[in-house]
């Protein structure tokens, strides 16, 4: 669990080890970032296996796979080198049509830009390459909020994790909702230890009173907690 701190939007000060984030970003003019499936599942492999300095050469194999059979087919020996040497924790994310949020812990000094630089720059050179563009894809620089005690730890989950019901087709669908690790949360792990879940779901009895508190939690009660984090995305869309 979380101390008390100052909410304090951290691209104007340093990121601090062993601190929590609220990291987003969304296409330039709200863009769409994502058009097909294989868009989506690029992003995915990114956040999940960029983790680390590890390298993966042709992802468009993994891609493939994913799409395939429903998983990225990594061996056991290159996720134990992700999590030995790995910049960050993550512990939940969406990826929505335009814009995406990720929750995570700064692990070493720097982990966080590394991350994003690596995640961001993946992406937006494989998107100006298959769709014959250039220049900026994302509106600048990542946003990164700290998030200053448990219970806005415990409230920024949900509010990621209940982002696809802004999506008509997804409205209380959101377990299913194959980009958000929301099921990873209230069904089977996709990721292992890839995904740091326990610090979230440790404080509730079971997956299902996690999924209560998500369902139950109001939006007066997100405004209240993540006042910054909802004003800056209630037009993302």
């Amino acid at each position: 669990m979380l101390s008390t701190k100052c909410l304090t939007c951290m691209r104007k000060q340093k990121i601090t080890e062993g601190e929590y984030y609220h990291i987003y970003n969304r296409g330039v003019n709200k863009q769409l970032l994502f058009h097909d499936r294989a868009d989506y599942v690029r992003f995915l492999f990114l956040i999940i296996y960029f983790q680390s300095p590890k390298r993966f050469y042709n992802i468009s194999r993994y891609v493939f796979s994913y799409l395939k059979r429903m998983a990225f087919a990594i061996e056991p020996k290159d996720i134990q080198e992700i999590m030995h040497d790995r910049y960050i924790e993550l512990v939940s994310f969406c990826i929505m049509p335009n814009h995406f949020h990720i929750l995570l812990k700064e692990i070493h000094k720097g982990g966080t830009a590394t991350y994003m630089h690596r995640v961001l720059n993946g992406y937006a050179k494989y998107y100006n390459k298959k769709y014959g563009t250039s220049g900026h894809l994302f509106q600048g620089t990542y946003q990164a909020v700290l998030i200053s005690n448990n219970t806005q730890l415990l409230y920024l989950s949900a509010y990621i994790h209940r982002n696809p019901r802004t999506l008509h087709e997804w409205r209380n669908k959101e377990d299913q909702y194959e980009w958000s690790s929301y099921q990873d949360y209230v069904k089977m792990n996709r990721f292992g230890n890839l995904l740091a879940q326990s610090i979230i779901l440790d404080q509730f009895e079971s997956q299902k009173k996690y999924a209560l508190f998500l369902q139950s939690s109001t939006s007066k009660e997100f405004s209240l907690q993540l006042p910054n984090t909802l004003i800056l995305e209630e037009n993302d869309c």
